[in-house]
């Protein structure tokens, strides 16, 4: 499922135009994205929680040629899926 497919979808259950879906969307995941930014946690009760963790640099080897290389420190994204996810896959 890509976004177009998800937007028809839920334009479709929730009886709204594909531009009304879209636009909820968008401002979903705006308000996800600018809560990870200030490194808070979004959590869904059931669905799952998105965290953001501090990954710390490191070396790495470059595999065409064997070389060492230095791989910076970043932010990294995190979901874990909640119960009710988890258990409607399985």
């Amino acid at each position: 499922m890509n976004k177009s497919d998800l937007i028809d979808g839920m334009a479709e259950d929730a009886g709204i135009t594909k531009a009304a879906a879209k636009k909820a969307l968008e401002s979903f995941l705006g308000n996800v994205e600018k809560s990870l930014k200030k490194g808070n946690r979004v959590s869904l009760v059931g669905f799952g929680s998105w965290s953001v963790s501090r990954r710390a640099a490191r070396e790495g080897r470059n595999p065409q040629t064997g070389k060492t290389i230095k791989i910076a420190a970043k932010n990294v994204v995190k979901f874990k899926a909640g119960s009710d996810l988890q258990s409607s896959v399985n």
